[in-house]
């Protein structure tokens, strides 16, 4: 939990139950009792915001308020359970690894991925509910809903599973070209770069993965060791459109023989100018077709 509890308007942005219903569902049913501050400011517990999830995964499953109401704490997640149980929907995968992440239930967690990545198959599993997820995070993170650490753990986990369906690919290089994949010196975030290094890899491209921080430096110490036919970088984090300009034009003079791919949301919100050699990659589709 956050050290001072979760605000109203924390559980409805992690709940999606509006705060003017929670307190009508509070005054009428009873359903939450908040604590108060000295200041006699409600604040709410970990009890409190898994009690409204899972209310409101069954309101949205079709159930009446006035009827979940009346339910024992066992009763509401008996029914929970039976109702995750059938919903196998891309919303319906999200709600539940978010309540996992917000309870660091690591049995539940690994044991839905392991579920979803089954049913749909690990790219589809990636594209329609991981980064979904991701973006839900961000949001939650943004507004102070959730803490660092709580999307260090799910990233962490679908991290390795993203290494370790890309090592079960197995390097045959049977393109004949080799990717330069890696993230600028202020750049962490790189699960999108890590999905997109898998497709150049299941492809059947060479891909030389260097990750994050990369000194700018380092860039053209590498091909001073191998031939580089592409180069993958992405911009997630605040840069001003000037300073991403410059950095394109800096790749273009360092990679004057090959073309470069760029992608992230930087680059979708600031629409830089590009050089000449220098591509966007809206989307993974974007990008096979790239690849041929």
């Amino acid at each position: 939990m956050k050290a001072e509890g979760y605000s109203i308007k924390d559980l409805e942005v992690l709940s999606g139950v509006k705060a003017h219903t929670i307190r009508i569902w509070e005054k009428r049913y009873n359903l939450l009792i908040p604590s108060r501050t000295d200041t006699n400011i409600r604040y709410y517990s970990d009890i409190d915001l898994r009690r409204i999830i899972n209310i409101s995964l069954l309101v949205k499953s079709g159930f009446k308020i006035s009827k979940i109401a009346k339910w024992d704490e066992f009763q509401l997640k008996k029914t929970v359970l039976e109702i995750t149980e059938k919903n196998n929907s891309e919303p319906d995968y999200v709600e539940r690894l978010i309540l996992h992440m917000l309870n660091f239930d690591n049995i539940g967690f690994y044991k839905l991925v392991s579920e979803i990545i089954a049913q749909k198959g690990f790219e589809e599993a990636m594209l329609k509910v991981f980064f979904v997820l991701f973006e839900r995070i961000g949001t939650y993170w943004q507004v102070g809903s959730i803490f660092p650490a709580q999307e260090h753990y799910v990233i962490s986990i679908l991290r390795q599973k993203l290494i370790a369906e890309t090592d079960k690919i197995g390097i045959e290089n049977r393109n004949g070209s080799t990717i330069l994949f890696f993230l600028p010196e202020e750049e962490l975030h790189e699960m999108s770069l890590l999905f997109y290094s898998y497709l150049a890899q299941k492809q059947g491209y060479n891909v030389i993965y260097l990750g994050q921080l990369v000194p700018f430096d380092d860039l053209a110490k590498v091909q001073t060791h191998i031939k580089i036919d592409y180069v993958f970088t992405a911009f997630i984090n605040p840069i001003y459109k000037e300073d991403l300009e410059n950095y394109l034009v800096r790749l273009k003079d360092t990679f004057q023989q090959q073309k470069v791919f760029i992608t992230g949301w930087q680059v979708q919100q600031l629409i830089p100018e590009l050089p000449r050699t220098v591509k966007v990659v809206k989307d993974y589709k974007d990008f096979r077709k790239y690849l041929g």
